[in-house]
């Protein structure tokens, strides 16, 4: 069914497509249409920063931004779901168009710009659903913040989310938000990082509930950058990486139509960037942070290389679009 659905939506605009289909899924995920994508995986539990997952196979941030699908993307059968970026204030985000489908390379390349409806229309969503599984929600700035006020945004945010949320992803390494991935090298990473972990300390005593800290980093990263974020991350005792976001590489997609267009570039075309990545991260924190595996995550057998790279967990999303749902059993099954 979903291949029929996809032909369709692959002759409308990328953007379209998407919000018809975050519509369509928030409009049916309590109805018996959710029958259309509904599935049962088994069970392949994992336990990790000290949560329970039934299986290792989660949904990338960026999908559902607003958290208004979770109850749908429950039912695929994703063994957690993170849901934003989320920011301080709603945002329209970067001017249209800003997201291209590049079919031949199994890619996407977006400039959204962290467009979502803002951080307390987002809590109302998480309240709402029905979804009691591992909820990660990921966090940004607002694009009018600058760069040395980031820290606020990000409390801002923090604050908000965190009674409802498994843990919590800092976003510092989107390409379409001005200057945002500054905050990943030096003094800048270190005093976000300082900022972030005295607040969950005190929002752990407020709430009698410890909320993991994620970061979310680039794979754009020369291998000096890579080991100086490390030491930052040991240092401030962060709780876990995700690696990694959009690429603006363009090399694998030399080209192809809208190869050109500026944005981070998602999908198969990342997995081995993202790959190298993973296995240098997890080498350097030799097991004192966990690392979650995401981009070019495309088959069973991408699955396996990350997990095998030392990635406890893994997240999909291109790949979602591209093959749909029975990607997500293809892999749990496999595993």
């Amino acid at each position: 069914m979903y291949a029929i659905l996809q032909k369709f939506l692959f002759t409308q605009d990328a953007e379209w497509s998407h919000d018809f289909t975050i519509n369509w899924l928030k409009r049916t995920q309590h109805t018996f249409l959710n029958l259309a994508y509904k599935q049962r995986i088994a069970d392949k539990p994992v336990e990790c920063l000290g949560l329970h997952f039934k299986n290792p196979v989660g949904l990338a941030a960026g999908l559902d931004k607003n958290a208004e699908c979770i109850d749908a993307f429950a039912a695929m059968g994703f063994g957690f779901i993170e849901v934003g970026t989320v920011t301080p204030k709603p945002q329209a985000g970067n001017d249209k168009p800003r997201m291209f489908r590049l079919p031949k390379g199994r890619a996407i390349i977006n400039r959204m710009g962290f467009n979502n409806k803002g951080v307390d229309y987002l809590v109302g969503q998480v309240k709402k659903a029905r979804y009691t599984g591992v909820l990660g929600i990921n966090i940004g700035k607002n694009k009018s913040t600058p760069e040395d006020q980031a820290l606020n945004d990000y409390l801002i945010c923090l604050r908000k989310v965190y009674q409802h949320a498994s843990y919590v992803t800092i976003n510092i390494s989107s390409p379409n938000t001005p200057g945002l991935r500054n905050l990943q090298y030096g003094d800048a990473l270190t005093q976000l990082l300082k900022g972030l972990k005295l607040e969950q300390g005190k929002l752990e005593i407020e709430h009698k509930k410890r909320v993991p800290i994620l970061i979310k980093i680039a794979p754009d990263l020369e291998d000096s950058e890579l080991s100086s974020m490390v030491d930052s991350f040991l240092t401030s005792s962060i709780d876990g990486v995700i690696a990694t976001n959009t690429t603006l590489d363009r090399d694998a997609v030399k080209g192809l139509q809208h190869a050109d267009e500026a944005g981070g570039l998602s999908g198969s075309v990342l997995t081995d960037k993202s790959q190298r990545i993973v296995a240098s991260l997890c080498s350097q924190l030799a097991g004192r942070a966990p690392v979650i595996g995401v981009g070019g995550i495309d088959s069973p057998r991408a699955a396996k290389e990350r997990i095998e790279a030392g990635s406890p967990l893994i997240q999909v999303y291109s790949a979602l679009i591209y093959q749909g749902p029975k990607l997500i059993k293809e892999i749990v099954d496999s595993l």
